[in-house]
């Protein structure tokens, strides 16, 4: 009995040793995949030097490999400030960014975890940078050169972000309000606004109302003047003798019976009498 287990003795011993090279070939590399960094700590202490994509060594039991994402990460970061003229002005942005693969090691020595990443440095730094974008504008600027407070924020975060090893490739401003104070005054402005453009129309209008009164007043007084010089001229009478008779025309009188002219019927309007009337009438 104690010859067979003295046999199955080597076999033990080959099995943990074999065992145990695996468990240490297992804890000896590590992979990296693409769109990612690692960083090597051994005994607690970050070692300098990125893992980039593929298979590397590490020393087993020891080590830790901390993985960070390379690719692009999106957060939406809430900020307030106050603007030039002293008007709270809230917004929400939301920030495209990505981890310097430099940097990571830094990263990793100084900020830890993506989280911390964000909560820590990003959220802060968003408050920062925004303040400084409102502080340059009144809230009206704020919200008609809507583009030129992004450029700020964008100029602003970036050199603040930059120092810490985090790129910023893109914001944009997801939510812009400001206090129910301005927005009654934006709306009683915006009322005041259209009253006066009403009454810009209005004396606009009478003006043009006016200018046509006066048009029509020139124009009848042309009209009266070249009559009166047609009249003063040879042949005027004729042309009242023939407005005369227009005039009985469209009157609807008749016809005379006899025509009467005065002395000098050549150059006076005529006497008209209905005969047939006067007999009637005696």
């Amino acid at each position: 009995m104690k010859n067979q287990q003295f046999a199955n003795l080597p076999s033990t011993i080959i099995g943990i040793i074999a065992a145990t090279l695996i468990v240490l070939g297992l804890n000896s590399f590590v992979i990296i995949n693409p769109g990612q960094a690692g960083v090597i700590s051994v005994l607690g202490k970050a070692r300098d030097g990125v893992l980039t994509e593929g298979i590397h060594i590490k020393p087993p039991f020891i080590s830790v490999i901390d993985v960070y994402d390379l690719t692009v990460q999106k957060f939406e970061v809430p900020a307030e400030s106050s603007t030039k003229d002293l008007q709270n002005l809230t917004a929400r942005f939301a920030i495209n960014f990505r981890l310097d693969p430099i940097q990571v090691v830094q990263v990793r020595r100084k900020q830890g975890t993506l989280e911390n990443i964000v909560s820590k440095i990003i959220a802060p730094q968003t408050q920062e940078a925004f303040k400084i974008a409102a502080a340059r504008r009144t809230v009206e600027e704020a919200i008609t050169k809507r583009s030129e407070l992004k450029e700020d924020f964008d100029t602003a975060l970036g050199n603040r972000l930059d120092k810490y090893g985090i790129i910023v490739l893109d914001t944009s401003v997801v939510d812009l309000t400001f206090s129910p104070e301005f927005a009654r005054a934006v709306e009683e402005k915006q009322i005041a606004e259209q009253r006066a453009q009403r009454a810009v129309y209005i004396a606009r209008e009478a003006e043009q109302e006016a200018q046509a009164d006066i048009n029509r007043a020139k124009g009848k007084a042309e009209a009266q003047r070249l009559l009166a010089e047609t009249l003063k001229a040879q042949g005027g009478q004729l042309v009242l003798q023939k407005e005369a008779i227009e005039a009985w025309k469209t009157g609807g009188a008749q016809m005379p019976n006899v025509l009467v002219m005065g002395e000098g019927s050549q150059g006076s309007i005529p006497f008209i009498f209905n005969l047939g009337k006067m007999s009637n009438q005696s």
